[in-house]
């Protein structure tokens, strides 16, 4: 193939010299091998300027992917009925025939799997103008920094792109002089469409990641988690990258904790669905980073964290105004925002769980001319919003934002936070007796209950190593030991445990904004400017400090009884937790010895507890 002349053929002048500025092979290569596979009618490249950014948000609604709304600067974007969230089924690892990935993952050999997406994407672009972007996955001009290509159909994930991510353009100019300069590359075609745009060959749907060349390839999808690939997409790549040069790729939120008199302290916290992620890295009074994704490097001897995107792309259902107040306000006023999946009335959009009756017909993901009560494709009962709907916002709209959040250096990390959801099992907060303690037995051992939401039946455990199951590339052993490993002779951040979800009498103990208080007391912890008692499975908070807390940050009383039902030790369930884990991890790949020897420590001193003080053990007792 004639690469130039290829790239010529379907770009006009100003394209063709936006992508000659970069003066990299690699980016030519695949931009021209794009264009002879997937058949583009024309070829449009983007940079930096804001005259493109605009360009592509004023194609994704010139297009119809994107619908206007009653508010400036708004969107509503629709999926498929049947492409609303990650498909796990057909979202696979290429692996070569001499490779080997932990069989728990799911795979298919490289050159199979390459044929088929190839075939489903052939010809995909015709009639349709394909589109060149470039990002940048951490800030910009920054060891954290890594530039993305995107190759796509549609002008909705470049806008969705654009929001998200930092620009990446100049990125990869900077890098580019590096004779080493690698960078994640991204084809996705949207396939043949409905006529309201949506992704009709939802059987023929398949997102697969190519880690030996930090590509992936998606077909016949538009929802934001297949499409994007900056996403989740990234994170597999990352961790395998991370792997390789020493640093680590984490599914955790960044937030800035405000301490006494000015003080300053940066959390990281990893938690599954529905166990308080977003809630918590937005807890009023504190500051956001990043609400996601988190890469961490050593950098002057610090353990320091940098958010890896640019805005949020956050679940909608159950965002109101008195549990979220910030995103709530953005929601509302004038500004740039992408609604997904959501019920549309009047040029007003609604939402599951919002505080306000919601209309019983619009527009949403099942139907323009949706009703109450109506049956989906499928023969299912629908809702009015999906309970995945969904909402773009970027970072610099948030009025918590940390004004240091695009730190190129990153921030400097107090502690890190492992949070689950168990009705009966752990208190609200707990802290490590060291970092590997932490890692072990908190991050590895991380557990999630499921909820009436979730498939499946309700109150079943599931495992989840750190909140990144779904995302890992490695076996699960030679993850944990990555964590173990990093920064070893620096100064590492305490590490912490939560759980805001303990019930009494099918009734949960804590409220929606205790959270706040869990977090002041951990900042003070960081800084060893409050006490704490051994639990046996770590050190919990004094009452004293919690009262005080409670009154001073949420003018509420804190009882006694409420401190002794919330912070008693549950021995039984906290030694049956020790037996799952341990079967669990009896079956893991390259399992470092530190997993069995902090389990095996923790158990001793759990019996020993037990022997001195009894099954369930009063936390004034200790």
């Amino acid at each position: 193939m004639d690469i130039q002349a290829t790239l010529k053929s379907k770009m006009d002048e100003a394209s063709f010299q936006k992508l000659a500025a970069l003066n990299n092979d690699d980016v030519n290569a695949f931009v021209a091998y794009a264009i002879e596979l997937c058949e583009p009618d024309k070829v449009w490249v983007g940079t930096d300027a804001a005259e493109d950014v605009a360009h592509c948000r004023q194609l994704a609604i010139d297009k119809k992917e994107e619908i206007p709304l009653a508010i400036e600067g708004h969107t509503v974007h629709f999926d498929s009925y049947y492409d609303q969230a990650r498909k796990k089924e057909v979202t696979k690892y290429l692996v070569p025939k001499d490779d080997t990935l932990d069989p728990k993952l799911n795979q298919v050999e490289r050159e199979e799997g390459l044929k088929e997406i190839e075939e489903l994407q052939r010809g995909a672009y015709k009639g349709r103008t394909m589109l060149v972007r470039f990002f940048c996955l951490g800030p910009v001009n920054s060891v954290f920094a890594l530039p993305c290509l995107q190759i796509t159909d549609s002008a909705y994930v470049c806008h969705s792109e654009d929001m998200l991510y930092r620009p990446g353009y100049e990125e990869f100019k900077r890098q580019s002089a590096d004779p080493s300069f690698k960078f994640f590359k991204y084809r996705h075609a949207t396939g043949e469409v409905t006529e309201r745009m949506t992704s009709k060959n939802h059987d023929l749907n398949r997102v697969y990641m190519d880690h030996t060349q930090n590509t992936v390839y998606s077909v016949n999808t538009q929802y934001a988690g297949n499409t994007v690939g900056l996403k989740k997409l990234s994170l597999r790549l990352a961790i395998r990258k991370a792997d390789r040069e020493g640093w680590l790729a984490e599914h955790m939120f960044i937030m800035r904790a405000n301490g006494p008199d000015g003080r300053k302290t940066y959390l990281c916290g990893a938690y599954p669905s529905a166990c308080g992620k977003t809630s918590t890295a937005m807890i009023p009074g504190e500051n956001i980073v990043g609400d996601d994704l988190a890469y961490f490097r050593v950098i002057d001897g610090k353990f320091r964290a940098a958010n890896v995107e640019a805005g949020i792309f956050g679940i909608i259902r159950d965002v109101n105004a008195d549990g979220d107040p910030v995103i709530w306000d953005v929601l509302h006023n004038p500004g740039e925002v992408i609604f997904g999946n959501v019920l549309v009335k009047d040029g007003k959009p609604y939402w599951l769980g919002m505080g306000e009756e919601i209309p019983g017909s619009g527009m949403n993901h099942v139907s323009t001319e949706w009703t109450e009560g109506m049956k989906g494709p499928d023969g299912k009962d629908t809702t009015p919003s999906h309970k995945n709907a969904r909402y773009t916002v970027r970072m610099s709209d948030l009025d918590n934002q940390d004004p240091d959040w695009d730190n190129p250096n990153g921030l400097p990390v107090g502690g890190i936070i492992y949070g689950g959801r168990d009705s009966d099992t752990n208190v609200p907060v707990r802290e490590a007796y060291g970092w590997e303690h932490g890692i072990c037995t908190m991050g590895a051992m991380l557990e999630s209950e499921t909820t009436a939401a979730t498939i499946g039946a309700e109150g079943e455990r599931k495992w989840n190593v750190m909140s990144n199951m779904d995302f890992l590339s490695m076996s699960v052993g030679r993850y944990i030991q990555n964590n173990l490993d990093f920064a070893k002779d620096i100064k590492r951040p305490k590490v912490f445990g939560t759980n805001y979800f303990l019930k009494k009498d099918g009734k949960y103990l804590n409220g929606m904004l205790d959270k706040a208080i869990w977090v002041k007391w951990m900042e003070l912890r960081i800084h060893a400017a409050a006490e704490a008692l051994d639990a046996g499975y770590g050190l919990i908070p004094k009452y004293d400090d919690l009262k005080k807390l409670f009154k001073d940050v949420l003018n509420k009383d804190f009882t006694e009884q409420d401190y002794v039902e919330q912070f008693t030790v549950r021995i039984p369930e906290l030694l049956a937790k020790l037996d799952r884990m341990e079967k669990i991890y009896a079956t893991v790949q390259e399992n470092p010895q530190a997993m069995a020897d902090e389990m095996a420590a923790q158990r001793k001193r759990l019996e020993a507890l037990k022997a001195a003080k009894g099954d369930y053990i009063s936390p004034l007792d200790l």
